[in-house]
């Protein structure tokens, strides 16, 4: 399998340079990209603006939204990139759609697959480590399962902080360790906390980490950070 999961947070040159490169790496001569914008509700302006901020890296991207056949647009398509909003609705879409199977047997099979966001969530076994609010009820938590263990996107350590005036004042809610830690009391899956920015490049037995560092969460274990440039392919064991 080859797959392209990122956190997401794309903003600054620097990062929209690497994430580029990577993707033109990832998905090659390919011309067209089967783009899946479920995570958002404006389908259409979704596919535009991935063009406007250059997030496309010169590919073709034809959402998925605009073919009367999901199913049949996955069968034919030569890449496929499934990007970021809402996790629950996308979940919600892919089961209704009808169209887990289809992915999941088609990126085995060699079909280059990238995710961001939500889309990086949906790799995994089941959506739980997303950060998104429930704001629709899908068929099953149950996501594609291209990769045995979670990714918690966006991740950050330590406590909020929020400007007030001119400072800052610490927020006081949970942060995201307490949140996979909460996780693991019910679920025994890794999950790696991916910074903003981050990129998991995975080909065959491989995975590697570009452009952030992350944080590995193990059940029973204290977290383990790791750094730019890791090789995290003992994750697939």
């Amino acid at each position: 399998m080859r797959l392209l999961l990122g956190s997401g947070g794309f903003r600054t040159e620097e990062r929209k340079a690497i994430y580029r490169d990577r993707m033109r790496t990832h998905f090659g001569d390919v011309e067209r990209i089967l783009f899946v914008p479920w995570a958002l509700n404006d389908h259409d302006r979704y596919v535009q603006l991935m063009h406007e901020k250059g997030l496309d890296a010169g590919y073709v991207l034809e959402g998925i939204h605009t073919f009367e056949d999901p199913v049949a647009a996955v069968e034919s398509c030569e890449g496929i990139y499934i990007g970021g909003g809402n996790t629950f609705r996308l979940t919600s879409d892919l089961h209704r759609h009808g169209v887990l199977e289809t992915i999941r047997r088609r990126v085995r099979d060699g079909l280059p697959y990238m995710g961001v966001s939500a889309g990086t969530n949906v790799a995994c076994p089941t959506m739980q480590t997303t950060n998104d609010m429930p704001i629709t009820m899908p068929a099953s938590f149950e996501t594609l399962g291209l990769v045995p263990f979670q990714v918690n996107a966006h991740y950050y350590d330590g406590q909020i902080h929020v400007k007030s005036g001119d400072g800052f004042v610490e927020h006081f809610g949970e942060t995201r360790d307490d949140r996979i830690r909460e996780f693991h009391e019910m679920n025994e899956a890794p999950v790696l906390g991916l910074w903003e920015g981050g990129l998991l490049e995975i080909d065959g037995d491989s995975v590697s980490l570009i452009g952030s560092s992350a944080r590995l969460f193990r059940r029973g274990d204290q977290p383990l950070d790791v750094q730019d440039g890791a090789d995290l392919s003992y994750l697939l064991s």
